[in-house]
């Protein structure tokens, strides 16, 4: 797989395992990204750096509304796994074939309140079957995507994104159905996972090897590790081998907006992975998505990209 010399694949025949709904389930922080051009002097009212993402705290808390009242604003469904249950939903609505809608299915926790009600319906646009577990103790959870010129300063406030309560939400009988109904899942990993394993290494084909031959419950499945590295190969670890799979080539100019290609990967991964594709494919399948992600901003796309 040659990053500047992509090879020609066959179109893949997907038309004959049409997807059923509710095959895919992701769980994990929403949040509604606001994306918005705004001035240096917003910025510098709240301390902000262009090219840079922080957690928001007490000196944002007017940003958001400030935000939406003063700039034109884009909403989002947003956050890691949301955005990457979008983007195999869409891969394979809009992208491959037209399979029924809601074939991803999202748990996440969202306030009682107007970005509650915007995330929904930005989740429905998306075709992805939402249910939040609504509470009024935290707002919903936001990103401020505050956009100067090719820059962009990224705020994010958790907020109710912290707050799921499995027992009022995830155990009830017709929430745990649409569980175990699925048969992919995909649960975002905290990125300080190999030293919190006392792996003592920073070599992440090492790192691969170790977390794939960590003790498994379910014997009837080998364990597939894989980690993206942005520009970098993406490296691939099963019992055997590890695999370092190169990116796809793209001009610097054409790069947009590189936030959102990790959930973009994973998205497009998962989309082949749900046909049974062999590794190969799922890895093709999500440097395709992240390769087209990073040519537009935030985390959107195309209506007909081509991906044969």
């Amino acid at each position: 797989m040659a990053a500047d010399e992509p090879q020609p694949a066959k179109k893949l025949k997907l038309e004959a395992k049409p997807l059923r709904q509710n095959i895919l389930f992701g769980m994990g922080n929403p949040l509604l990204d606001i994306c918005a051009i705004v001035d240096k002097d917003f910025l510098c009212k709240y301390g902000l750096k262009t090219n840079d993402q922080i957690l928001a705290d007490e000196k944002h808390k007017g940003l958001f509304d400030e935000l939406v009242s003063k700039f034109k604003v884009e909403y989002r469904a947003g956050g890691s796994t949301q955005n990457s249950v979008k983007v195999a939903q869409v891969s394979l609505f809009q992208w491959m074939i037209q399979q029924p809608h809601k074939v991803a299915t999202f748990f996440g926790c969202i306030g009682r309140d107007k970005f509650g009600d915007i995330l929904k319906e930005k989740a429905e646009e998306a075709h992805v079957d939402a249910h939040y577990y609504e509470q009024s103790e935290q707002p919903t959870g936001t990103c401020a995507a505050c956009i100067t010129g090719d820059n962009r300063s990224l705020v994010a406030n958790l907020a109710a994104a912290n707050c799921y309560r499995r027992e009022k939400h995830l155990d009830l009988k017709e929430n745990w159905q649409l569980v175990e109904k699925a048969r992919v899942y995909y649960i975002a990993e905290a990125a300080t996972f190999a030293r919190e394993q006392g792996f003592e290494t920073e070599d992440i084909k090492e790192i691969a090897k170790k977390a794939q031959r960590l003790p498994k419950v379910n014997k009837k499945r080998q364990r597939i590790i894989v980690f993206t590295q942005g520009k970098d190969d993406t490296i691939v670890a099963t019992a055997d081998n590890v695999t370092a799979y190169p990116v796809l080539d793209i001009k610097q100019d054409d790069i947009v907006d590189t936030n959102g290609a990790g959930d973009a990967f994973v998205g497009g991964f998962l989309s082949q992975l749900l046909y049974d594709q062999p590794l190969e494919e799922c890895i093709r399948g999500g440097h395709y998505a992240a390769n087209v992600i990073i040519r537009h901003s935030g985390c959107t796309f195309p209506e007909t990209p081509d991906f044969h």
